[in-house]
């Protein structure tokens, strides 16, 4: 049977992404994917793939189980799409930076060992950056520029961990749940900058907006979904998460209401979206882990899908403020078309994928005696149908006309986006094909007359809602302050107090310095000045008097007498 660690197929066709000409790299970025996909269907549970290291130490490159055979298989899914929805782009970088952040999640996935991990997880930093950098403007620039360092600060955190436990004799990647010590918080702490749990989500909100079009649809579906896997692979029922996974489904929907970016707007309810999978990893049920592998693979399609719609507006009107845009809708009829399919299933109505993995941890809350968790994540769901599902594709389509006259998408865009919007429907449609791969032994039935009905009641009272406050519910031309700001401002400003303050203390002991110089030389050039205690300036105004050696030279006879002494004493020493 084939088997090949299908993040190494992405990251060679990255490789040849970034050397081939166009239409050569265009074949590269369906079939690598293409490839990847095929060799996670041929993994059996249990694979391993292993390399010898230094000090007979043994890097478990690959190791298979269900939960990573079915991250490995939405990520392949994805790198697929996203590759397709960025055929037409010209730049060789970005398709190749693209591919590598594709293969190394997948490393991460398939990590059996720390070192492996750690490996991995860097080197999706560094490829994810140029997905923002690439857009080449002063906001990406600074965007990319604190995203890399966030995630600098994440990793280091996280290495810190990693070197403890493996220090301890703990060489491969396991649970931790239940430990207390360092080890176990640095670990969380660095997962948790990539899982973008408050108040570490900034670099989120701050970055994804500001990414190439193509780009941020690669962001979206990656880095936080890793960051879930690993929770899950480490931190199964860790109390702390429950409330922290709440914490960010609500603190999305908030910061969503308040923002007129779409694709900022966007960013910030991937963290509420997030925030119930978090939370299903602290529930640590059976039920609540299978339901955040299913709502982490429901997430990336729908999210891409919706990044992918909000890419094509700004590709096709050049605008990306929700109170810049509207009027267009007949212009653009199959973007929004399929753009309302991810609308409907980030918001979980029934038929569409949200519906069938948001609710499996919402009933596992319920089914754990956590009525407040329950209630919490619900009023989170409501918000994300009142905001992603209703009042972005109004006011970015519907609302009142500006004059915009989109211009047409590259027909790959649409095609990408047909594929997620199938996928989300078929998964919805028949939620069967995605929980048989779930990991856990826990079964689930979303389709009851109550579950539907009750779930119908709610989204009708939202869209009622949403109907009788429209106006109030407009973008607004502000910007929103997040916890991004006390290192844009603050941080900032200390830090260039600081440089200021060293560079003021080396401009001045720079001065000193060539002043105690100015007086100092004069005395290694002549040294007799010191017996002398004439002045270093000579009779010429300016000028240094140098040493003469005939001015200083003793007598011969002196020396001759200092010789004879010496030899004297000498033999007297050795003799008597």
């Amino acid at each position: 049977m084939f088997e090949f660690h299908p993040g190494f197929i992405l990251i060679i066709s990255a490789i040849a992404a970034m050397v081939l000409p166009r239409r050569a790299r265009q074949a590269v970025m369906i079939a690598g994917p293409l490839l990847a996909i095929l060799a996670v269907f041929q993994l059996e549970i249990g694979t391993t793939l292993t390399y010898s290291f230094i000090n007979n130490m043994e890097l478990i490159l690959m190791k298979v189980d269900k939960l990573s055979w079915v991250f490995a298989l939405i990520f392949s899914i994805m790198s697929l799409l996203g590759c397709i929805y960025s055929l037409h782009i010209k730049n060789r970088g970005e398709a190749a930076a693209a591919l590598a952040y594709a293969g190394s999640s997948l490393g991460v996935v398939f990590a059996g060992d720390w070192m492996t991990l750690i490996v991995f997880w860097e080197l999706m930093a560094i490829t994810s950056v140029f997905l923002i950098w690439y857009r080449a403007n002063p906001q990406s620039r600074g965007a990319g520029l604190r995203y890399f360092l966030v995630h600098t600060l994440g990793g280091n955190i996280l290495l810190a961990g990693i070197f403890l436990q493996v220090s301890g004799g703990q060489f491969e990647v396991g649970v931790l749940t239940g430990n207390n010590d360092v080890a176990f918080w640095l670990i969380l702490v660095g997962v948790a900058i990539n899982a973008a749990i408050p108040p570490l989500h900034a670099w989120l909100t701050d970055a994804y907006p500001e990414g190439t079009v193509t780009g941020s649809v690669f962001l979206s579906s990656f880095t936080t979904k890793v960051a879930v896997y690993t929770l899950i692979r480490i931190f199964p029922g860790t109390e702390l998460l429950v409330w922290a996974g709440v914490i960010m489904a609500l603190y999305g929907v908030v910061y969503a209401v308040l923002e007129n970016d779409i694709r900022r707007l966007l960013a910030y309810h991937i963290i509420s979206q997030v925030g119930y999978m978090v939370a299903a990893v602290g529930i640590g049920t059976e039920l609540a882990l299978n339901g955040a592998v299913a709502h982490a693979f429901s997430h990336i399609l729908y999210k891409s899908l919706l990044f992918m719609g909000a890419g094509a507006v700004i590709y096709s009107t050049g605008r990306r403020k929700l109170s810049e845009l509207g009027g267009f809708f007949k212009k653009m009829p199959l973007t929004v078309i399929l753009y309302t399919v991810g609308a409907f299933s980030i918001s979980g109505v029934p038929l569409f994928n949200g519906f069938i993995s948001k609710s499996m941890i919402i009933s596992a809350a319920g089914y754990n005696n956590m009525p407040s968790v329950e209630l919490l994540l619900l009023l989170a769901s409501v918000g994300t149908f009142l905001h992603t599902g209703l009042k972005l594709p109004y006011f970015m389509f519907f609302g009142p006309d500006k004059g915009i006259k989109p211009v047409s998408i590259p027909k790959n865009m649409h095609v990408a986006m047909g594929g997620g919007a199938f996928l989300c429907i078929l998964f919805g449609v028949a939620p069967i094909l995605l929980y048989a791969k779930l990991p856990f032994n826990a079964t689930y039935v979303p389709y009851t007359l109550d579950h539907v009905i009750s779930t119908l009641q709610l989204l009708v009272a939202t869209l009622a809602a949403f109907w009788i406050f429209i106006p109030k519910l407009g973008g607004e031309p502000t910007v929103s302050v997040d916890t991004d700001w006390f290192y844009r401002k603050p941080l900032v400003n200390l830090t260039v107090g600081l440089v200021t303050a060293v560079c003021s203390i080396r401009d001045y002991g720079g001065l000193a310095g060539n002043k105690l110089l100015e007086r100092v030389v004069p005395y290694f050039r002549n040294p007799f000045l010191i017996i002398t205690g004439k002045t270093p300036l000579g009779p010429e105004t300016g000028r240094i008097a140098i040493y003469d050696e005939n001015k200083y030279r003793f007598p011969i006879g002196f020396t001759i007498f200092l010789i004879i002494l010496v030899m004297v004493v000498t033999f007297s020493y050795i003799y008597i």
